[in-house]
């Protein structure tokens, strides 16, 4: 068993601790509370003493492109965007990952255990995403859920790109087309293949389709769509299709959210906020500011904060976090921004989020309070083994 005592936690559920322990068995939570209910020891136990250093559960960033887009390389790492159809939803994350990228090392280094990474906004259904832990000999070993989501993008994204193609989508109207279009094909897809299988001798078996195979969890709400969106008339689309599919969706990026959190509040859906800590490096980023994720929060809608990796290396997952509780979120909201609020909006929050009885030992250990700019990480466990320690000196 594995023991961290006298650490400060924070929970992300419902009590923290000033004075308190985590207990790990297997690979998962045992037990967490005050140091005077923590079990007695063992020779054969591992103890870590905090010694007042807080600890919570590792960081999960919900939108990356970690494993994807390869540190230092161009093209030759870049396997992001399969940019020659604008409707992809066969591709697997999985099968572009590279494991050793240096991003999962440096992710490690600064708490994130947690990666929910994939296709990017090229296409207006790019693909498979997928949850994974940053520590792992192969991408399977890493695997926490996939698919985690499928990818779908509104906007300027993949106007542009297919303008350029001389192709659809040139238009924002095409874009909703072509995945009104996929999702009705989908549904009749689905209900094809249900009517064969109620009568096979008398009903003709459809033809085989992998694209629309990949659309029936997304029509069955069994897999979450997160939905490229940053102007605010971008959002509104994808909750309008949302609406008309019964589509379960997060709103990625929501950069003009913080304009209609009425509108968001109404649907009830999650948002995961970020990249922010960017120059507004194209229009659909004139509105970008670190108040949207507390303006957001101040509303009742569950925030989630992203890295975008590589837009903002995800070591700095963290950081966003803190300059998001500069301009105005609350430190508690901001906290569950890269914790359990990242887990739920990826539907993850069953295994990691927060240190709970049961959940994956999963944990970060801090020097100081996580927002303090000179507070460093100490120790960063994965399924209850250690995969970071700050050296000494």
């Amino acid at each position: 068993m594995l023991i961290i005592k006298h650490a400060r936690i924070f929970t992300m559920a419902e009590n923290d601790y000033e004075n308190g322990f985590v207990a790990c068995n297997e690979g998962k939570i045992a037990a967490v509370g005050p140091m005077e209910d923590c079990p007695a020891t063992s020779a054969d136990d591992q103890v870590v003493d905090a010694d007042g250093m807080v600890l919570m559960p590792g960081l999960v960033d919900p939108h990356c492109h970690v494993g994807m887009v390869e540190d230092s390389l161009g093209f030759e790492g870049d396997d992001s965007n399969e940019a020659t159809d604008p409707v992809t939803p066969q591709l697997r994350a999985i099968d572009g990952i590279n494991p050793y990228d240096r991003a999962f090392e440096e992710a490690r280094q600064f708490g994130v255990t947690t990666v929910v990474t994939g296709p990017g906004s090229a296409n207006v259904i790019g693909g498979q995403f997928t949850a994974l832990k940053t520590w792992g000999r192969t991408v399977d070993e890493m695997i926490l859920k996939d698919p985690c989501a499928m990818k779908v993008a509104f906007g300027e994204n993949p106007k542009t790109v297919y303008n350029e193609k001389h192709q659809l989508p040139t238009t924002r109207m095409a874009t909703a087309a072509i995945l009104r279009e996929q999702l009705f094909k989908a549904r009749e897809y689905l209900e094809a293949w249900q009517e064969y299988e109620k009568d096979r001798e008398n009903n003709e078996k459809p033809e085989f389709d992998m694209k629309l195979e990949a659309l029936i969890p997304v029509i069955k709400r069994r897999l979450v769509v997160k939905a490229h969106a940053h102007r605010a008339d971008d959002i509104v689309t994808a909750l309008r299709i949302a609406r008309e599919f019964n589509l379960d969706m997060t709103i990625e990026h929501c950069t003009e959210g913080w304009l209609i959190p009425d509108v968001l509040k109404e649907y009830g859906c999650d948002v995961i906020v970020g990249p922010l800590l960017t120059d507004r490096s194209k229009v659909e980023l004139r509105n970008q500011t670190f108040r949207a994720p507390g303006i957001l929060a101040s509303h009742g809608i569950r925030v989630a904060i992203m890295t975008d990796h590589p837009c903002v290396p995800v070591q700095h997952l963290m950081l966003c976090a803190a300059l998001a509780v500069r301009e105005g979120m609350d430190s508690r909201e901001a906290l569950k921004a890269v914790t359990i609020n990242a887990a739920r909006a990826c539907r993850i929050d069953d295994r990691v989020g927060s240190l709970e009885p049961g959940k994956d030992a999963d944990m970060v250990l801090y020097t100081g309070h996580p927002f303090d700019y000179m507070t460093k990480v100490y120790m960063t466990l994965i399924n209850g083994r250690i995969v970071y320690k700050l050296e000494k000196g």
